[in-house]
């Protein structure tokens, strides 16, 4: 009898503290999803949070983590990257073992550091400094884009990173243009990545702008090398400016949001 007694009373206390027992069912499509390691940007997730939701949370995330606000490079302009770098991942276009991306803004006078390289796998500022725009395009600033030959126009848009080369200019880089009527004859019209003397302070200082180039993204000299090395083998680059007939098809953040969730490797959530 004392046995069951017992038992009962056990049973009894079982069953009124299930109630104050709860477990918390969380859906694939409710976490956070990284392609990145754990010590990456930290974002807070909640159970009603979107896929597009958790996307805009890691850009945030990403770009107050690599401090790119002091750098000068505008959030908006680093999420419209991302979206890109998301949706060319997803084709395979880009490598899967480089998470690098350059941006480039050309809403920015020459005389200012408006080229950014970043590390998204630790979410760090590797590089930003100067950068020079196609002759074509203006002056100190660049306000027109074309992507035909003998423009001497910079172009806008996606590009892929491919192989390097030693020419006039010593060692450059091809790009292939990503961006159908904005920069996919950037090949034909030898756009690439090269260093140039008239890249520096000591010619703004001469003539208060950069030099200009045929439409390459040209480099300080000093920079070239290292620049090219870190992103060459088909990384992401993005060049932004004020154009404002410039569309992408990569640019569309609800599909980049659901590549960004069905290819992460590291799952962090937050009740």
């Amino acid at each position: 009898m004392k046995k069951h007694t017992i038992w009962a009373i056990g049973m009894l206390l079982l069953v009124t503290t299930l109630p104050a027992i709860s477990w918390v069912s969380v859906r694939k499509s409710q976490l956070q999803f990284f392609d990145t390691p754990a010590d990456s940007a930290s974002v807070k997730v909640t159970t009603n949070m979107s896929s597009t939701q958790i996307f805009d949370e890691y850009i945030d995330s990403a770009y107050e983590k690599a401090n790119l606000a002091a750098s000068g490079l505008d959030s908006a302009v680093f999420r419209k990257a991302l979206v890109g770098y998301y949706n060319l991942k997803k084709t395979n276009l880009v490598s899967p073992a480089r998470q690098i991306i350059t941006i480039i803004d050309f809403t920015r006078r020459s005389s200012q550091k408006r080229l950014w390289i970043v590390d998204l796998a630790s979410n760090k500022l590797l590089y930003n400094t100067l950068v020079a725009h196609g002759q074509g395009s203006g002056g100190d600033m660049a306000t027109s884009f074309s992507n035909l030959e003998n423009s001497h126009q910079s172009s806008l848009g996606f590009y892929i990173t491919s192989e390097t080369y030693f020419g006039k200019h010593g060692l450059s880089m091809k790009l292939e243009g990503m961006d159908k009527g904005f920069n996919t004859n950037a090949r034909d019209r030898a756009v690439v990545v090269h260093g140039a003397d008239y890249v520096s302070q000591s010619f703004i200082n001469k003539t208060g702008r950069l030099g200009r180039s045929h439409g390459c993204p040209a480099l300080p000299v000093e920079l070239t090398k290292t620049i090219i090395n870190t992103i060459k083998g088909q990384t992401c680059m993005f060049i932004n400016g004020p154009a404002t007939d410039y569309t992408s098809n990569y640019l569309d953040p609800d599909i980049a949001a659901s590549n960004f969730i069905s290819t992460g490797n590291t799952v962090q959530a937050s009740i």
